[in-house]
């Protein structure tokens, strides 16, 4: 059983360490500072976009629109916030930041096949996020979770993403621990770090940590890096999702819980 919290495992540990690197991985992973942020409430409201079955623009952008209120102060991005409660249109902006690949992860638990993951992904993310590498970074992550969720080996993931993003075959481990830091929150930035921990990682857990101790913008890259990391490894400590489960309100753990039974192959 995959519980699908993978994504907001990643969100609520980087929570701590967004703008406070901590370049380690010996950390304690949830303490009482360890809170949900917009890639949480984002995950929860593609999740609930899934559920209902509506994939129209009203629906998506509507729903979208329904969580962030219910969340205001979650940490979302300015341009983002504009869109939400200013463009009384709400024309997607031409984003290519990373908050299109930190919610995507669901839409791999619903498809039948690839093709219909990238169609779910470019659905969801066209409506804020409609840069070329906005919808890129979606999709790959999207892709990714995919595979893993269908048990890809890892060479065959690792092929996939050199495709689409060539620069994962550079990092350094140590390299980018001394070096990284929060920068541009975009998915050029964001996407090869949170794929290059990944496929490093051979656990759940150390995807979390490797993640979370290379810095940047953790909490996005570890929500991208665990969506896939859950999908592949197929197991988290017990202990650990009980104390994400605490993080969470009752109407959050619903959405996941009945996305859950909706959808768990």
């Amino acid at each position: 059983v995959i519980n699908m919290l993978g994504a907001i495992i990643g969100d609520i540990v980087g929570s701590r360490f967004e703008f406070n690197n901590i370049k380690t991985k010996e950390f304690t992973l949830i303490t009482k500072e360890s809170k949900f942020t917009d890639d949480s409430v984002l995950t929860i409201a593609v999740m609930d976009i899934l559920l209902s079955k509506d994939l129209s623009n009203d629906n998506i952008v509507n729903t979208i629109i329904k969580w962030v209120k219910k969340y205001p102060y979650a940490g979302y991005g300015n341009r983002f916030i504009n869109w939400v409660y200013h463009d009384a249109e709400h024309k997607p902006y031409n984003s290519c930041g990373n908050g299109s690949a930190m919610k995507i992860s669901p839409v791999a638990y619903v498809a039948k096949n690839i093709e219909e993951v990238i169609e779910l992904s470019d659905k969801i993310t066209k409506v804020t996020h409609n840069h070329p590498e906005g919808m890129k970074g979606a999709r790959v992550c999207a892709v990714c979770v995919y595979m893993a969720l269908h048990n890809e080996p890892k060479e065959k993931i690792k092929e996939y993403i050199l495709e689409q993003y060539p620069e994962v075959n550079d990092p350094n481990y140590q390299e980018l621990v001394r070096s990284y830091y929060h920068g541009l929150e975009t998915c050029q930035a964001s996407m090869p770090q949170a794929l290059y921990c990944f496929l490093i990682s051979n656990s759940f857990e150390d995807c979390l940590r490797t993640t979370i101790s290379i810095g940047g913008d953790c909490d996005t890259t570890a929500a991208i890096s665990c969506a896939i990391a859950e999908a592949y490894y197929k197991h988290i400590d017990t202990l650990l999702l009980d104390q994400i489960k605490n993080k969470l309100t009752p109407e959050m753990l619903k959405i996941v819980d009945l996305f859950g039974k909706e959808y768990n192959n």
